[in-house]
Order: structure tokens, then C-alpha cells, then sequence
């Protein structure tokens, strides 16, 4: 009877164990594989991607901003551009590739399309600048100047969706801020290394253009190399959803299902964009004050230096707060920075304009990325991005324009008080519209407030 009863138990086993070998394995349903151990404290939200972006960043930022705070003097005073057709250089700059800005984020949206257009994007760019030492009229240098901007709207939404994808779940704000600072460190030591190169025996605006061409060629290695394809932070959609949702993508137009919020937003940062001129102004105003070509990349380095070290935490108070706080922040310190620069007058101290102005780069930069991606599904986020760096674009040129106007006509203080004006108008539209800008209590796609 034992040894029946053995048996029966023997039989009964192997029937469970056939019968579990035959049952499929069900995978979780919001996962592809197990979840890796997430990392704490400051390297929270750091992934290959983030790291990769921030050092292309760096490299690509040490080569612009070695030559951002000396291209309007190099167009006035070497090549003889008058101020005015100087700044429409700026202007047309950013709104000429405008366009270009709005279909790279269209584009975006594919994820397989960000890559080659980040790699593109940077390797154009970087192209540019060097360039700039060999030429000999304006018109020259504007073509570059075009160059330079075109590699820039190619990679910047494709850039900003793939960061805005590798940030886990209450995190963007601080990768976004992550991404800034690392950029922001690069345009610290870019003056720097300007300085430095002018301090030279034989040292000129054109050996500082062509010493760009080794922190560009990094870069383009960096991206070319090590970016891979970003796989989303957050769950995926089910299939038969992510197909519908497919096929409605090839039916929508450039301006549908972005929402109320982010059309709302996007007016704000318009406005906004009218009163900020180029900081080529700044730059040509502190010469004038300081009565020093090399004073000019000293000053940039006191403010990117502070901008880089505000910028993570900034972008990580944005994840707590929320981002709309921080936004007031920024335009307000924007607006007290342009009033004070109203009356400068030789001997004032312009390094403290400049450090208040790095708590507006530090408040808003990252930040406005983050708040757009928070505001649009995931899969239109590449086409928000483009529209606001579009617009924000097409807004430089009367921007510039404007204010390359009013300084020859009155002077440096009518510049700067009208953005001044246009910075207290855009906080006062974020103040009035902020009920409808903030997210509903406990949306998933947004920690602003």
C-alpha cells in the first residue's frame, strides 16, 4: 500500500512538471525585461545616453563660446559690418532656420531618426566655426553663421527627446538641468581658452575661430562612437495602442494633439523671446564699459561658470516645486538684469549684471524643455520641442533687429529697456495664465504645478 501510494505521488509530480513546462512564461505587461537596480543620490537618472549627450555638449559648447562673445565685434570692427546689418546677422541666424527647427522636431518623433540627427547636427556645427578665420567679408561670415545655426536646429529637438526619454519618472527636470550644466561648463572654459589665445604674442580673433576646430572634432567623436538609440524611461504602451496611436501620427498635422497648456506656453515664451535680444549686445556693451577686448571672455566665464553650477539643482528644485515657480524666477531676474543694464555707466561693477543673468539661464534654459515635455504625450514631444526652438528662432530675427535699431538711434539703454519691458509683460502672462498652465493633481505626464 506504501509503495502504491509512493508511486502515485512519483506519476502525480511528473504530471505538474509536464504541465508547467508546456504553460508559456507571461512577461510583466508595462515591462521587456527585468528592471535594473536604480541608482541614488546624485547619480539618480544618469544613464549612458544623459552622459553621452553632456559630453558631446561640453566639447561642441567650448568651441561656440570661444567665439559667441567676440563674433559681433569681429563682424564690426575687422570686417566693417555696420551694427545694424550685425545684428540682422544674429537675427537672420536663428530665423532663418526656423523651419528647419520645426520639421527636425517632426522628424523626432521617429525614434530611429534621432541619432543621425544629433550625429548631423553636431558634426555641422562644428564644421563652421573653425571656417571663420578664413574669411574676409560679412557676407562670408553670415553663410557660416547660417552653417553653425542649421547643425544647431538639426540636433536640438532630437537631442532634448532623446534626454527627455532616458529620464525616469520625477527626474527630467534634473537631467535636463544635468545636460545644461555640462553645457554651461564648456561655455565657462570657452572664454577662457579665448582669453588666453587674444593674451598670446600673436594672438587674434581669427587663431581663436581656428583653435575651435579640436574641442568640435571631440565632440562629433563623441556622438559618432557612443550615442546609441534611447529605449524610453517609462513603460511602453501596449501594441495594438502604440499601432493605433501610429496610425493616427500619419494623419495628424504638425499642430495637433499638443494640447491647450503647451499652445499657452509656447505664447509665453514668444513674447518673451521678442525682448531677448542676442547676447552679442551684452557683450558689445560690456567692451564699451570696461574699455577691454579681453575683459569680454573673463566676464562671459563669471557668468557661464555660476550658470553651469546653478543649473542641476535648479532643474532639480523644478522636480519638487515644479517648474512653473522656477520659470517666475527666471523671467524676473531677466527683467531686473536688463534694467540694470540700462544704467551702467564706466566703473560700474557689470560682473554682478552677469551673475544675476546666469539665475535666468539657470531658471528657464532646462527647465522650459522639461515643462514641454511634461506637457505633450511622449510621442509628439520631438514635434513640441520643435516648435518652441522655431518660434523662439523666428521671434530672434524682429528681436535683433529691433534692437540693433534702437541702440543706433538712442543708444544702448533704449535696447535694453525694451527687453526690460517685454521680460516684465511675459512674467506678468505667466502670473495670469498660470491656473490653466498648471496639471491637473496626480497627472502622470508632469510634476509641474
Amino acid at each position: 500500500m506504501k509503495s502504491t501510494d509512493t508511486r502515485r505521488g512519483v506519476a502525480a509530480a511528473r504530471r505538474a512538471v509536464r504541465l508547467a513546462h508546456r504553460q508559456p512564461v507571461v512577461a510583466p505587461p508595462t515591462q521587456e525585461r527585468p528592471p535594473a537596480p536604480a541608482a541614488h543620490g546624485w547619480r539618480a537618472g544618469l544613464s549612458r545616453t544623459v552622459l553621452v549627450l553632456a559630453a558631446a555638449s561640453f566639447c561642441t559648447d567650448i568651441a561656440s563660446e570661444m567665439v559667441a562673445p567676440l563674433r559681433l565685434l569681429f563682424l564690426v570692427q575687422m570686417l566693417g559690418a555696420p551694427l545694424a546689418v550685425a545684428g540682422l546677422i544674429e537675427g537672420i541666424a536663428e530665423a532663418t532656420t526656423a523651419a528647419l527647427k520645426l520639421g527636425a522636431g517632426s522628424l523626432a518623433d521617429r525614434p530611429a531618426a534621432r541619432r543621425p540627427l544629433v550625429i548631423a547636427g553636431y558634426a555641422l556645427s562644428n564644421a563652421a566655426k573653425p571656417l571663420l578665420a578664413l574669411v574676409s567679408s560679412w557676407q562670408t561670415a553670415l553663410g557660416l553663421v547660417l552653417l553653425d545655426r542649421s547643425g544647431k536646429s538639426l540636433r536640438g529637438s532630437p537631442r532634448d527627446a532623446m534626454l527627455a526619454d532616458a529620464a525616469p519618472p520625477g527626474l527630467r527636470g534634473k537631467i535636463f538641468g544635468v545636460h545644461r550644466s555640462a553645457d554651461t561648463l564648456g561655455a565657462a572654459i570657452g572664454p577662457l581658452c579665448a582669453a588666453l589665445l587674444l593674451a598670446l604674442p600673436h594672438g587674434s580673433l581669427r587663431s581663436v575661430f581656428a583653435w575651435t576646430a579640436l574641442p568640435g572634432l571631440v565632440a562629433v567623436l563623441v556622438v559618432l562612437v557612443f550615442l546609441h538609440p534611447v529605449r524610453p524611461a517609462s513603460p511602453a504602451p501596449p501594441r495594438a495602442t502604440h499601432a493605433a496611436h501610429a496610425g493616427g501620427e500619419r494623419r495628424e498635422r504638425l499642430w495637433q494633439g499638443l494640447g491647450q497648456r503647451f499652445w499657452l506656453f509656447l505664447a509665453i515664451s514668444t513674447v518673451f523671446a521678442l525682448g531677448n535680444s542676442s547676447d552679442a549686445f551684452l557683450f558689445l556693451r560690456s567692451e564699451g564699459v570696461e574699455s577691454s577686448l579681453i575683459a569680454v571672455p573673463l566676464l562671459y566665464f563669471v557668468f557661464n561658470a555660476t550658470y553651469a553650477l546653478l543649473a542641476t539643482p535648479l532643474g532639480a528644485l523644478s522636480d519638487r516645486w515644479g517648474r512653473l515657480p522656477l520659470l517666475g524666477v527666471g523671467y524676473a531676474a531677466f527683467t531686473l538684469v536688463y534694467l540694470g543694464w540700462t544704467q551702467v555707466r564706466p566703473g560700474s561693477p557689470v560682473w554682478a549684471l552677469f551673475l544675476v543673468y546666469a539665475v535666468y539661464y539657470a531658471a528657464t534654459e532646462g527647465v522650459a524643455r522639461a515643462f514641454v515635455a511634461d506637457l505633450v504625450p511622449a510621442r509628439r514631444r520631438g514635434r513640441a520641442l520643435g516648435w518652441l526652438s522655431a518660434c523662439v528662432g523666428l521671434a530672434a530675427l524682429p528681436a535683433n533687429l529691433v534692437a540693433a535699431w534702437a541702440w543706433s538711434q538712442w543708444g544702448p539703454g533704449a535696447t535694453f529697456a525694451l527687453g526690460a519691458w517685454l521680460g516684465a509683460v511675459t512674467l506678468a502672462l505667466l502670473i495670469v495664465w498660470w491656473p490653466w498652465l498648471r496639471l491637473a493633481p496626480g497627472s502622470t505626464t508632469a510634476n509641474a504645478r
